[in-house]
């Protein structure tokens, strides 16, 4: 029995010295003063636990806690009108816990910058009431040995503070959130403990460090997209990059502009659940592509996990069922509504939730379609439909009674069947992430027309590079619009938090 503790759990509380409040008028300086803080408390903790585990007596129960960064009006000076973020909609105090912020500047100096010219009143950077679990406070690519520390025979719970799942969830993001009398407002969408939870599944289920991660993000649910973008990327930095710096593999290997190797990475045994690939830019202004494999649930919870990053917009590539005797196997779907049947969302998003199609995003899948197929005008209606894709959780609904589900696809007017895109898309309307959809008809099961093996051979050759192309080239015409026109009002609720 480990004799260094006792049963009962230790009063006394062990954290850093307290820190002074402080107030700036500038975006830079807070950040700079949420990173030194954020460093100072991780550290704290992490010495502490090190400490433990090489034998240091335990003296109490050890505790740092976020940063937080709040703004406070008391009037209800009208912001400009155009933009969907950067400003509170009413007097008060408005406060976000941070994490992390080494990995979020960028993101964080915006949003400040705009609240302080917004509301011209500066921002207060202190520590917050909320804990630092201990295992947040190691970061990603930690690598603990517990083992020989001998701490497998103590409580941690006991001794640091561990992930509150009780206080980790979506409320804000899902408009749900109700502050008690006297509590300041939230000003960003997800807390810092939220954000932390899923920085550490991003690096579980795509087997690439959050910060890897760029604010352009395809979808797939096939691996055919995947070797075509790895092709792509790779001959990319072969020639110099084009503009890209980088392209980041599973195992965060890392092949730089200009050469034709990696240049580091320690490789991964086997691929992740949901591998991530990402050509990058700076300030994040690459493309990340990860395959979700199929199914919604694997949509949910990808999307759950990268919306914490806030991307600018993410677009689903997949393959699709033609519902429609007149399509043709490889031709496109362009998605301007969804029927939500993959259930995964309900609790968070009820059906009844209209999910609309962005003008942003659809001008430039449309432009993309013609400027890569050559098709214009009139004549894009040879190779693409717009109109509703139905999503589905039942990956064999046709071996059940077929007189419910067509009579409801015919009904809803729907023109494609897939497993995933109305997840995306109604995951990127819950968290205010831009979205879209473009798929490609890889059958007809309802009209009896199926691939056979040497047919999808020649199908996935042909299509699959196309279909990458114009998802890069939307990307790219939606990266060179400013943030604040892509981030539509469309999405925005009435209580809206100020950060994006």
């Amino acid at each position: 029995m480990n004799k260094r503790i006792s049963t009962q759990t230790p009063i006394n509380f062990i954290s850093p010295e307290p820190y002074e409040p402080r107030v700036f008028t500038e975006a830079k300086p807070a950040v700079d003063a949420l990173t030194a803080l954020y460093e100072r408390n991780t550290a704290f903790l992490i010495d502490a636990f090190g400490g433990i585990a090489k034998g240091a007596p335990i003296a109490g129960r050890y505790r740092a806690f976020y940063p937080q960064v709040a703004i406070e009006t008391t009037s209800f000076g009208h912001a400009d009108s155009r933009l969907s973020y950067g400003h509170v909609t009413s007097p008060g105090l408005y406060t976000t816990t941070v994490t992390q912020p080494h990995l979020f500047r960028h993101y964080l100096e915006e949003q400040i910058a705009l609240l302080i010219r917004n509301h011209q009143v500066p921002v207060l950077v202190s520590e917050s009431s909320t804990p630092i679990p201990l295992h947040f406070a190691f970061g990603e690519g930690a690598h603990v040995e517990a083992a020989a520390s001998g701490l497998a025979d103590l409580s941690l719970r006991d001794i640091f503070d561990t992930p509150d799942l009780t206080t980790t969830d979506d409320e804000i993001a899902n408009g749900e959130y109700e502050p008690q009398p006297g509590e300041p407002h939230p000003l960003a969408p997800f807390t810092a403990q939220r954000i932390d939870y899923s920085l550490a599944r991003l690096s579980h289920y795509t087997a690439t460090r959050a910060a890897h991660f760029q604010n352009f993000v395809l979808f797939t649910n096939y691996q055919f997209y995947i070797d075509e973008f790895c092709a792509f990327a790779r001959n990319l930095m072969a020639e110099g990059g084009g503009g890209y710096t980088c392209f980041v593999e599973p195992g965060n290997i890392e092949t730089l502009a200009g050469q034709s190797e990696p240049e580091a990475g320690q490789g991964t045994p086997r691929l992740p659940q949901m591998p991530a690939y990402h050509l990058k830019k700076p300030g994040h202004a690459g493309i990340t592509m990860v395959n979700i494999g199929v199914g919604p649930s694997n949509a949910k919870t990808i999307t759950d996990h990268i919306a914490v990053l806030r991307p600018h917009a993410w677009l689903m590539l997949g393959h699709c069922a033609g519902l429609r005797n007149s399509q043709r196997l490889g031709d496109y779907v362009l998605a301007h509504a969804y029927v939500r049947e993959d259930h995964v969302l309900d609790d968070d998003l009820p059906v009844w939730v209209p999910i609309p199609a962005l003008a942003e995003v659809q001008v430039a899948l449309e432009q993309a379609v013609e400027e890569i197929t050559g098709y214009q005008g009139f004549e894009l209606k040879r190779i693409m439909r717009t109109g509703t894709v139905a999503t589905i959780d039942n990956r064999n609904w046709e071996l059940r009674d077929q007189r419910g589900p067509v009579k409801r696809l015919s009904q809803s007017r729907a023109i494609a069947l897939d497993m995933e895109s109305a997840t995306i898309a109604a995951n990127g309307f819950r968290f205010r992430v831009p979205y879209g959809t473009l798929l490609c008809v890889s059958d007809k099961p309802l009209h009896g027309e199926l691939k056979l093996p040497g047919m999808a051979t020649a199908f996935y050759r042909t299509q699959v590079s196309q279909h990458l192309q114009i998802g890069i080239r939307a990307l790219q015409k939606l990266g060179a619009m400013p943030p604040e026109r892509l981030h539509s009002r469309k999405l925005r609720s009435f209580f809206e938090t100020a950060f994006q």
